[in-house]
């Protein structure tokens, strides 16, 4: 009797576990479905992504690596031949730190002219190029003159590249040196080991790097440089710099203080000092004159 009773008990049981098996196998099934649903779309998007740089942006990073060198265009009259010294100014604007000759830079320029209404060719060409140069301009403050309520400070000889320079020649607009101060007080805790400090922190004595070359010039004193050099090119003598606003500063980054031959920027766009304007100038209100790494204007609008 009791081998009977068991014995469908076992059968009850063994059909149960059967069925529990085919259920859950087939949830199971289901499950997977769903698991594999999701990701796979995740996975198939990060595949395009390696596609798009390693094939896709591979011919574009082989074009850019030639133009870098030998693209010809023309700024302020004259014919320039690549885009090199611009490179660390290019790479904040969209976003990257990869080389300029990778796919991946290549893949961020093609997202940054498609912003633009430009070609999504990933190609630094002529055009990019007008409208990255076009677009650095627009950040400046595009005007000369002191305005009404400005005031003018006179700074320490010791904030000067040159100990020697004259009195008259040591002023800058007020808010312009509290973010110039601020500036330098965030570029040496970055730059520590860059830069020769004292024991509190700030810049050394000795220290060229980061000092104002040159601040506030009025309108007679930028006419009389340009009779000493009528033949002069760079935008530091123009009939209405801005320098003439008390928010202009050249600012030491490197090699001959503000030549604009090829080879000295070139020098000075490598230097950490420069590179560190690039990236942070625009928290303290300063924005860049492109062609010259060491010339940037005080904008607080766009802080």
């Amino acid at each position: 009797m009791k081998n009977r009773i068991l014995f469908p008990s076992a059968a009850v049981s063994l059909l149960g576990c059967l069925v529990a098996y085919l259920l859950l196998a087939d949830v199971g099934v289901y499950a997977q479905r769903e698991r594999i649903a999701g990701p796979s779309v995740k996975q198939t998007a990060s595949v395009m992504k390696v596609e798009r740089n390693s094939s896709a942006f591979s011919s574009a990073a082989s074009e850019n690596a030639r133009l870098r060198n030998s693209l010809s265009w023309t700024f302020g009259g004259k014919t320039q031949t690549g885009w090199n010294i611009y490179v660390p100014l290019i790479a904040h604007t969209i976003g990257v730190d990869a080389s300029p000759d990778s796919p991946e830079f290549a893949l961020a320029l093609s997202v940054w002219q498609t912003n633009n209404g430009l070609a999504e060719t990933g190609i630094l060409d002529s055009t990019t190029l007008s409208t990255f140069t076009k677009y650095w301009q627009s950040r400046r403050l595009g005007r000369s003159g002191l305005s009404s309520d400005a005031n003018l400070h006179s700074a320490p000889i010791g904030e000067f590249y040159d100990p020697t320079r004259s009195p008259d020649l040591l002023q800058l607009e007020d808010d312009t040196y509290t973010a110039y101060k601020k500036m330098i007080a965030a570029a040496t805790k970055d730059l520590k080991n860059e830069l020769k400090l004292t024991s509190t922190g700030e810049l050394a004595p000795e220290e060229k790097f980061l000092r104002i070359v040159s601040a506030y010039r009025s309108p007679e004193y930028q006419a009389a440089l340009r009779k000493r050099e009528p033949h002069a090119g760079r935008a530091a003598l123009a009939k209405n710099s801005p320098h003439s606003t008390g928010h202009a500063l050249d600012i030491y980054v490197g090699g001959e203080p503000v030549k604009t031959l090829d080879s000295n920027r070139m020098i000075q766009v490598q230097t950490p000092a420069y590179k560190w304007l690039v990236k942070n100038a625009h928290k303290f209100g300063f924005y860049p004159y492109f062609y010259e790494p060491w010339h940037w204007e005080y904008v607080p609008s766009r802080k």
